[in-house]
């Protein structure tokens, strides 16, 4: 006798092997029914009579049994019988000879076996009924399983059916409230990204020294021909970005190069100051949220007439956004005295702006700056607004301007709302200066 399980390495692991129970007083027989169906990777066990088949069943899941008919103390009928009482799931198979005919029916009737297969059996024959029994009750199984599933999903189904228009309000209340706060969210990300950028350029134009709010005006002015000339929302956001940090290249130069009007450079330095584009869309092209704008920032110093840098790009060639930041930029360094040997004027930036259509600048982009300066002669009115002190400010006012230390950097940009968190901060800047002045929108 031999009750060690035996299994098959090419059985695979995620569906594990049929269990086979040989039940058979003959130790003989039991040998030849393991070595039969050792190849076809099943556990096996053995029993020498009913009781052991019995005792192994209770610890051991067995799929299918073979009992032989004539048994001491307990024959086959009687076993089998018991087996179909506690383990009706389990595949019964009778051995019998061809004289036991009555007691085979008696079995047949008494334990409902499957088959019964007589004495001696050709091996053939009995792997491939065994073979066929253990694939019925895979099916069998497999098809209790759909059973029940299918019940389970008909009842959630009927549930379902109950409950939906309730569910259904339930579902579009929770998806509105979602995309409220999600819109929400993503408005104040955009803003605080806004004001990153906005802080991030001031903190470049500290370093330039005497250009304070140079780029923030150049940002303001390109929006408005962007807008101008019709540019979708992304892509004047891209212009608007650019333009905030133009000179974000300029970070590494020498003092002395900041500090000189382009026009007096000698041809050393101008090559050193030319590369500032080039630098600038390198230090931009690991944010992703970027890469349009820095793409922009390479190209914002190309003329309309190839004459520009870094890249000699002509016309067409150009970014679009660029075409705009380079006029945009041109027309305040103009009259900031960084672009040539003396401060312009207004009206005299503006003419200059004019002679450069076709050549510096582009034709379409100088017509629609054009526009936006008639709109804003016509339009422009005192804004409502008045002029506060440190101890009138309450949270919730509007700066109508921006708000700029005695050295002229910017501390809060135009539009900022103020809360009990930024008044402090104002307080504070106090301590180490004069005391400001704030500009606030009258409601």
């Amino acid at each position: 006798m031999d009750d060690k399980p035996e299994s098959s390495s090419s059985t695979a692991a995620e569906q594990p092997p049929m269990t086979l129970l040989f039940v058979d007083d003959e130790p003989s027989i039991l040998s030849s029914l393991k070595r039969l169906f050792h190849p076809c990777g099943y556990r096996t066990f053995t029993a020498t009579g009913g009781a052991q088949g019995l005792e192994i069943m209770q610890r051991e899941t067995v799929d299918l049994v073979i009992s032989d008919m004539r048994m001491p103390e307990m024959n086959g009928a009687q076993f089998l019988e018991q087996v179909n009482e506690r383990w009706p799931d389990t595949v019964r198979i009778l051995l019998t000879g061809h004289a036991e005919i009555g007691a085979t029916i008696d079995a047949i009737n008494r334990g409902h076996i499957y088959r019964y297969i007589s004495k001696p059996w050709e091996d053939n024959d009995l792997v491939l009924s065994i073979k066929h029994a253990l694939h019925v009750k895979q099916l069998e199984r497999e098809k209790r399983g759909l059973e029940e599933l299918t019940r389970r999903q008909n009842e959630e189904l009927k549930d379902l059916n109950a409950n939906l228009e309730e569910k259904v309000r339930a579902r579009t209340e929770e998806v509105r409230q979602t995309m409220a706060f999600l819109e929400a969210a993503h408005e104040k990300l955009k803003q605080g990204f806004i004001t990153s950028i906005r802080v991030f350029s001031n903190l470049i134009e500290m370093r330039e020294g005497s250009l304070a709010g140079h780029s923030h005006r150049v940002a303001d002015l390109s929006r408005k021909i962007a807008m101008k000339i019709g540019l979708k929302e992304a892509d004047i956001q891209d212009v608007f970005l650019a333009a905030l940090l133009h000179d974000v290249g300029k970070i590494g130069l020498p003092d002395y190069l900041l500090e000189k009007p382009y026009a007096s450079l000698t041809r050393e330095e101008r090559d050193e100051a030319d590369k500032h584009p080039a630098k600038g869309q390198a230090a931009l092209m690991a944010l992703e949220q970027l890469n349009g704008a820095a793409r922009l920032i390479r190209s914002h110093h190309e003329r309309f007439d190839g004459m520009g840098y870094p890249d000699k790009l002509r016309g067409l060639e150009i970014p679009l956004g660029a075409r705009i930041i380079a006029l945009a930029n041109e027309y305040d360094a103009a009259q900031i005295g960084t672009l040539l040997s003396r401060r312009l004027k207004q009206s005299d930036a503006v003419l200059f702006i004019q002679e450069g259509r076709g050549g510096r600048y582009d034709p379409a982009v100088v017509d629609a700056f054009m526009s936006v300066m008639k709109e804003a002669g016509k339009t422009e009115r005192p804004v409502p607004e008045s002029a506060l002190h440190l101890e009138q400010l309450r949270p919730g006012m509007q700066l109508s301007r921006d708000l700029m230390s005695k050295h002229g950097d910017l501390l809060l940009s135009k539009d900022h709302q103020l809360d009990t968190s930024l008044i402090e901060q104002i307080r504070g800047f106090e301590q180490f200066g004069d005391k400001l002045t704030i500009y606030i929108y009258d409601k």
